[in-house]
C-alpha cells in the first residue's frame, strides 16, 4: 500500500447496496489503516444507552445524570469501550490519529468526564470494526463504500442521524439518489 491509498482519518459511508447489520447506513471513521489492515469506529449508530449507564457500571461516581449517547462501534470486542477525541490529553494511554484527534481505552478519560473535566469534542463507542490485511480495499473495489476525508466538524458537530449526507454532501454525492440495485446493460 502506498501513502495516497492510506485511509485513516476518513470517513467510509455505507453505500445503499451494504446490507450488513453492522455496517448498513453506516459512517465508520478510519483510526489505523496499514499493511496489516485496518481499524474504524461506525459513529453513527447509538445503541440506546448513555454514558450514565456505563459510569454506573464502571462504579465511576458521577453528581449528575450525562446525557451522552453510546455508539454501537463495530462487531469486535463489542465489550471494549473506545473513546475518540479531540484534545492535548498526553497523560491519558492514546493514539494520535490526526492534529488533536486521538483514541483510547483508558477508563481515565472516563472519569474525567463523569467529573465534567474531560474533553468537549467526544464520541464513545463500544466495539469497532477491523479489517485483515487488503480486506477493505477489496470492499472499496466492490463499492461498498465512499470515502470521504474527515474533519472535526463531521466527527464531532454533526448530528449522528445527518452525519451520512453531510459527509456524502462534502464531495457532491446525494444518497438519496444513489440506488442500492445494480443494472444489467
Amino acid at each position: 500500500m502506498d501513502s495516497t491509498s492510506n485511509l485513516k482519518h476518513h470517513l467510509l459511508l455505507a453505500m445503499p447496496s451494504l446490507s450488513d447489520p453492522y455496517f448498513g447506513h453506516s459512517v465508520c471513521y478510519i483510526c489505523d489503516h496499514n499493511e496489516q489492515g485496518s481499524m474504524g469506529l461506525v459513529l453513527n449508530k447509538p445503541m440506546g444507552i448513555e454514558l450514565t449507564d456505563v459510569l454506573s457500571e464502571l462504579d465511576i461516581e458521577t453528581d449528575k445524570p450525562i446525557h451522552f449517547p453510546i455508539l454501537q462501534g463495530g462487531p469486535v470486542s463489542p465489550e471494549q469501550g473506545f473513546v475518540l477525541y479531540r484534545g492535548s490529553e498526553s497523560e491519558l494511554q492514546n493514539m494520535v490519529i490526526n492534529g488533536d484527534i486521538r483514541l483510547t481505552t483508558s477508563k481515565d478519560i472516563l472519569s474525567q468526564l463523569a467529573l465534567g473535566s474531560g474533553p468537549d469534542d467526544v464520541r464513545i463507542c463500544l466495539g469497532y470494526a477491523g479489517w485483515e490485511a487488503g480486506q477493505l480495499e477489496q470492499e472499496l473495489i466492490q463499492n461498498a463504500w465512499l470515502t470521504v476525508p474527515a474533519d472535526e466538524e463531521l466527527l464531532f458537530h454533526t448530528p449522528m442521524d445527518q452525519m451520512l449526507e453531510k459527509a456524502a454532501s462534502r464531495i457532491g454525492v446525494d444518497m438519496s439518489l444513489i440506488s442500492g440495485e445494480a443494472g444489467h446493460a
